[in-house]
């Protein structure tokens, strides 16, 4: 369970412990030109991926970063992190305020509507039984879709800009979620997803 100071921004879901805080950055007193900041000074590449023996190029950039120890197999890619840019520690710093810690950041870049992440859950052995994850949003707002594994339900979120999503508990072993194309936006979003990996 997380700390009380979250529990007014519980989600009621089953099976997981899912938080939402729009306005997080705002109430850090950060700057209101992320979405550029980070546009700008992360060293952004549009990986590979292999599906039934073909590869096709991810739809949206990417960035990894973090402690040099916090190594990361993702989709069948082996990441290397980048040491922490002045945005990012600037942002991890303000997670460890709130009692958030972690060792690593996965970056990605909705350049627009088109860009998506298809469904998954974040359950790597690297990231431990019941993983605390952060997600920060900035730019243009996106729905985030989670659906239960076992009886199906679907739940849409709207994440606004410089919101902070936490997906904590039980929940990547009972709920998928995905970034659905919405080819109606023309702007862009960055979505931070901060987590904690172990070397194994």
């Amino acid at each position: 369970m997380l700390s009380t100071q979250f529990s007014s921004y519980r989600i009621d879901i089953v099976d997981a412990e899912l938080y939402y805080v729009p306005n997080w950055l705002s109430q850090h007193d950060c700057v209101s030109s992320w979405y550029q900041q980070l546009a700008d000074e992360l060293a952004w590449q549009q990986d590979e991926i292999k599906v039934f023996g073909k590869l096709h190029r991810i739809p949206r950039l990417q960035a990894w970063y973090g402690d040099a120890e916090a190594s990361y197999r993702y989709s069948g890619q082996s990441m290397q992190p980048r040491p922490w840019s002045s945005s990012l520690s600037r942002l991890r710093h303000a997670l460890a305020h709130d009692q958030l810690v972690f060792n690593s950041v996965l970056a990605n870049w909705y350049r627009d509507g088109h860009d998506k992440m298809g469904w998954h859950s974040d359950n790597e052995p690297e990231l431990g039984r019941n993983p605390t994850i952060a997600s920060i949003s900035v730019g243009s707002s996106r729905t985030f879709q989670l659906k239960h594994r076992i009886t199906s339900k679907r739940i849409d979120l709207e994440l606004e800009d410089g919101s902070l999503l936490i997906m904590a508990g039980p929940m990547q072993h009972f709920w998928q979620h995905a970034l659905p194309a919405r080819k109606r936006i023309s702007q862009g979003r960055i979505n931070l997803t901060f987590r904690q990996v172990a070397q194994l």
